[in-house]
């Protein structure tokens, strides 16, 4: 359905309308990995968190690094790796190298957490298979040349 339909609204141009759909599709996919992070508890920064330091996994990283790969820049990861700790998917210890920093490290709940949640995202990815190979890239390089 296109997205006049779908919202019952008509734009003044083109652009208007690209901005507001790009806008509403963020939110239905949103809401589809909040349904999926749902039962682990998590919410998406911490499951960009847990990604992030898989990614890293088995080395250590800290609050610097996590912030410069984040989806969303505003969040406070310094509060988001205290109740992640809490819920312990991430390991914290004192840096032997300066002692005000912190590192931290996926824990193996947290491993566990990420491979079962790998597994219902091929699920939430083919709702978008009906998309070919050749309009994924067009978007992916349409969705890049707009923040450029």
């Amino acid at each position: 359905m296109n997205i006049q339909d779908e919202i019952k609204s008509q734009f003044k141009n083109e652009y208007l309308k690209a901005r507001v759909n790009i806008h509403y599709t963020h939110n239905y996919l949103n809401g589809q990995l909040i349904d999926i992070l749902k039962p682990f508890k998590l919410s998406p920064t911490q499951f960009n968190v847990l990604r992030i330091l898989r990614g890293q996994y088995p080395n250590t990283s800290n609050i610097g690094l996590i912030k410069e790969r984040m989806l969303d820049k505003n969040s406070d990861i310094s509060r988001v790796i205290d109740r992640m700790f809490a819920k312990k998917i991430v390991n914290r210890s004192e840096c032997k190298l300066d002692r005000r920093q912190k590192d931290i490290q996926i824990s193996e709940l947290g491993l566990d957490y990420l491979s079962k949640i790998d597994k219902q995202e091929k699920e939430f990815d083919d709702k978008m298979r009906h998309l070919t190979n050749d309009e994924v890239v067009q978007l992916n390089n349409l969705l890049d040349k707009i923040r450029k």
